[in-house]
């Protein structure tokens, strides 16, 4: 299965600063702050969207197709995600932007002062998905995850003239897109998916009505955090899965990332959605007890028995006659 994941492509660059933020804020001269904090900790973090979700795929024996756009400061990073089996040559390298880049100072109160520098992201609507399916003789599903807002809408419009199916993933960009825009990123979707918060506003922004929504995709896929996730779809009943129970609790971050590898793999290999949704569910928990997007690891074994342990035999054989 040819799977092409667009999105984001970033490096978050994590600081601990020992203080309280708060101690230097002085109240009447918030109108012209210059602050500068001393940290003592850096931590660079390989990440966005759509490495994350190709680096999960890779994990589970799957090559994915990552398009997106870089910087020239990509390179080290393409080295890791080949390393992977991410298949890097559908990314676009800008001659004049860096890669994207998170940057966030924490103080000992868990306060964060934060910036995002979008990058070479604002180039992503350059590149044409159809000269990633001739380069690979054709496109099975196209997910459309975090991105350019001009790009999502782009490339959706793209697979449906080109017949390509989609899966509509807008995440925390739900939030910045108009409702033509989000109608025009979720019409004729194969599956949809939003965490609750981004169910809601989902449906404020466009205007339609809950069956409405379920009228113009599939599946629609809504993470429930810690409960698991609900899907619904207009054919068929509505169905939960549980995750499995985790053993530690480590930086939640690209968790939702890990659960749509899984996900993703599952339909690879040929699973239902809800066996590939049990699945992703899975790796989510394994890369919830890690710190970093892409830095945990799947030992087949242990990962089959969790399966077994959470959803049954049956299900563990099944997904394991599956998993590469």
């Amino acid at each position: 299965m040819r799977i092409a994941v667009t999105g984001s492509i970033a490096t978050d660059h994590l600081m601990s600063f020992p203080g309280r933020i708060a101690e230097q804020l002085i109240a009447d001269q918030l109108e012209s702050v210059s602050l500068s904090f001393l940290v003592d900790e850096l931590e660079v973090r390989r990440g966005g969207v759509a490495a994350n979700i190709t680096f999960g795929l890779g994990k589970l024996g799957v090559t994915s197709l990552l398009v997106g756009a870089v910087g020239q400061d990509f390179e080290e990073y393409r080295t890791w995600l080949e390393r992977h089996g991410v298949d890097t040559a559908s990314v676009r390298v800008s001659e004049t932007k860096h890669t994207s880049r998170f940057l966030c100072t924490t103080d000992q109160d868990f306060n964060q002062i934060a910036s995002f520098y979008p990058g070479a992201m604002t180039e992503a609507a350059e590149i044409e998905l159809k000269s990633v399916a001739d380069r690979v003789g054709g496109l099975d599903l196209v997910v459309i995850s975090a991105n350019d807002p001009d790009a999502m809408v782009k490339y959706t419009k793209e697979c449906r003239e080109r017949g390509y199916k989609f899966l509509a993933d807008p995440g925390q960009q739900l939030a910045r897109m108009d409702g033509e825009s989000v109608r025009e990123l979720v019409r004729g979707a194969e599956y949809l998916f939003t965490n609750e918060y981004e169910h809601s506003l989902l449906l404020q922004s466009t205007g339609w009505t809950h069956d409405e929504v379920l009228a113009e995709v599939g599946s629609w896929v809504t993470s429930l955090g810690a409960k698991g996730l609900k899907v619904e779809s207009a054919s068929s009943p509505t169905f939960e899965v549980q995750p499995p129970k985790e053993k530690q609790k480590g930086d939640p971050t690209g968790v939702g990332d890990a659960l749509r590898a899984g996900f993703l793999s599952g339909l690879s290999g040929g699973l239902g959605v809800e066996r590939a949704l049990q699945l992703g569910c899975t790796l989510a928990t394994v890369s919830l007890e890690t710190d970093g997007p892409q830095e945990y690891d799947v030992e087949r074994e242990s990962f089959l028995a969790r399966i077994g342990e959470a959803y049954g035999d049956t299900a563990a054989a099944e997904i394991g006659s599956k998993l590469r």
